[in-house]
């Protein structure tokens, strides 16, 4: 690997979230998107290596569509599903209840609620209410499937 580009992936684990997301203005030029840091730091490390070693060519790039497409059947609204039904790791979910917002982080394995983690948004639910709820229901989620 490049002498420059193993040590500043290595200093993303050191880098504060901020300028993690500094660097991802300065290597994408555009805003970086509510990922967690594991992904920040994943997509950053990606883009170092681009840059220093070049990206896919572009027969590997229409293989990896070409193969997609026979998962997905060529409809690009079920590439923006997860099998596991779970928004995206990173997705901020909002909910105003007795007039506060109130904001849930979605995590990998977890949902966050005020630093807290919380195994199910109905968990959540029931933290801000304090009676049993549907978390899903209670985001504004018509079903699980909304990814």
């Amino acid at each position: 690997m490049n002498d420059t580009v193993l040590p500043r992936i290595l200093a993303l684990k050191a880098m504060h979230v901020a300028d993690l997301k500094k660097m991802w203005r300065d290597l994408y030029q555009t805003e970086p998107p509510l990922f967690n840091r594991r992904m920040l730091e994943s997509r950053l490390a990606y883009r170092l290596q681009e840059l220093a070693f070049g990206g896919l060519s572009q027969q590997t790039v229409k293989r990896l569509q070409a193969l997609g497409e026979t998962l997905d059947g060529g409809k690009p609204s079920v590439r923006t599903k997860r099998a596991d039904e779970r928004p995206l790791a990173g997705t901020r979910l909002q909910r105003e209840f007795n007039g506060v917002m109130h904001e849930v982080i979605v995590h990998s394995d977890h949902f966050e609620y005020k630093g807290k983690p919380f195994k199910s948004l109905s968990s959540v639910a029931r933290a801000i209410t304090n009676v049993s709820w549907n978390g899903w229901m209670f985001f504004g989620l018509r079903s699980r499937r909304f990814l």
